[in-house]
């Protein structure tokens, strides 16, 4: 008798686990397989950041990021989080098996009519698969590979924010790089107004020059000193925020950063529009969505059948603790539980019709994030020939612009113009300066974003 029920369980245990999940077709990529006006580049986008950036005190600040940052350090947690739930799921593939030991004395009247105490002693120890559900048609199995497709999901996640806290860091440092130029164009703009003004000062006291010279001096004296305090206050703003994403203090030991006119970050190539699909990890996280969407129709599927559920327990047990493990004192128990649904008040096809509009959001966020990712590259590719063009241009009006106000200030010097020639070419001179550092950290920034949208570094 035992052994016929030891037969039917191994069997029970190592039946079925059908699963009916049903099969995951391949979404149809719906982009076009080349990037718009994709105008090459020097490097893979598979090189690691430490080489995309090539300016070694950037390299460092991303460094500390991603060694102190709390953000990502939360998104790491996710990853443990959802591996340990993975882990749970996981444990109901396999029976629960505990070990009992009890023993139990009881004392007291043997007869009613008679003073006399009784004492009874029972012993018993045993061990028993506690409830395990066999898994025939496969409902712990689809919820298992739903928790295992939502731990791919949170890794791919981590990566994402790692990428992301890596462009960050490297946009504001950036930022802080140009407004460094810039406040030492104010600075020299500046001191150059103040020269002029007490120079025109001079000639005015001689009466040279008239007041209303001196007052339109001043008042771009004065306007070169507010740029000059905007850009430091703009300088401090980004560090805080520099500090922030390094979660503590800036390293005290940083080395020397690049200007915007060298080469600060390699410039990558798009490659084709498959490969956004196994670099970008915002793709590769709703694809793990959509997978654990699709194991959730195969749970649902199987709350339509019976579900087995098994317990059973063998042991021994006597009166007497000596004779808890003699011929005689065993005992077992096998006791199979099957719930049929029968009635459920439509609660199964509705968690049916659930799990499958899930997954079909599932699938429109698939593709929306390549279509999202395939516009972010394209997007970038565009900016890139358009700045370099624009750069160019603009570096030929810098010169331009240099060589009238020299000529402007000839003249001045020989009393040909007035000093308002000179005035009005070194304001234009400061401004087109001025939109040439910005260019160039539009174009750095613009690297940054295209190795971030191709999925690059990871």
């Amino acid at each position: 008798m035992r052994k016929s029920s030891v037969s039917i369980l191994a069997v029970a245990l190592l039946s079925g686990a059908c699963s009916l999940a049903p099969s995951l077709d391949p979404v149809k990529s719906p982009v076009s397989a080349k990037f718009p006006g994709n105008t090459g580049g020097e490097v893979s986008a598979h090189i690691a950041w430490q080489k995309f950036f090539t300016d070694p005190r950037l390299r460092k600040l991303v460094e500390t990021a991603l060694a102190n940052n709390r953000d990502l350090r939360v998104a790491a947690l996710n990853v443990e989080q959802s591996r340990a739930q993975y882990a749970i799921s996981r444990s109901e593939l396999f029976p629960t098996i505990n070990g009992f030991a009890t023993g139990q004395r009881k004392q007291g009247l043997g007869n009613p009519s008679s003073s006399d105490l009784m004492r009874t002693d029972s012993y018993d120890v045993s061990v028993g698969l506690v409830s395990y559900e066999l898994d025939l048609f496969g409902r712990v199995r689809s919820l298992n590979s739903a928790a295992l497709e939502s731990y791919f999901g949170s890794d791919a996640a981590r990566v994402g924010a790692q990428i992301s806290l890596v462009a960050e860091v490297a946009n504001q440092y950036l930022a802080e790089r140009a407004l460094d130029e810039q406040i030492a164009l104010s600075q020299q703009t500046f001191d150059g107004m103040n020269a002029a003004y007490d120079l025109m000062k001079q000639r005015f006291d001689t009466g040279t020059v008239s007041e209303l010279d001196l007052s339109s001096m001043e008042i771009q004296r004065q306007t070169a000193k507010a740029d000059l305090a905007t850009f430091r206050q703009r300088s401090r703003e980004i560090n805080n925020s520099l500090v922030f994403l390094a979660g503590g203090s800036l390293p005290a030991s940083l080395p020397n950063g690049r200007s915007l006119d060298e080469v600060v970050v390699a410039e990558v190539k798009a490659g084709v529009s498959s490969d956004l699909l196994r670099r970008r990890p915002d793709i590769r996280e709703t694809e793990h969505r959509l997978r654990a969407a699709n194991a959730n129709i195969g749970a649902a599927r199987a709350a339509f059948f019976p579900s087995v559920a098994l317990t059973a327990s063998g042991g021994t047990s006597s009166r007497e603790l000596a004779d808890l493990f003699t011929n005689g004192t065993g005992s077992w128990m096998f006791s199979p539980d099957v719930t049929v649904p029968i009635f459920t008040g439509g609660r199964n096809k509705a968690n049916l019709e659930t799990a499958e509009i899930r997954k079909n959001i599932e699938i429109a966020r698939y593709e929306r994030s390549i279509q999202t990712g395939f516009r972010e590259v394209a997007d970038s590719l565009a900016a890139r020939s358009g700045l370099a063009e624009r750069i160019s241009a603009t570096e030929g009006l810098v010169a331009a612009q240099q060589k009238r106000t020299d000529l402007a200030t000839a003249r001045y010097n020989k009393g040909v113009d007035s000093y308002f020639e000179v005035l009005t070419a070194t304001l234009d001179l400061f401004n087109v300066r001025q939109r040439l550092i910005q260019l160039r950290l539009a174009r750095a920034i613009n690297g940054v974003n295209l190795y971030k949208a191709l999925g690059g570094g990871w």
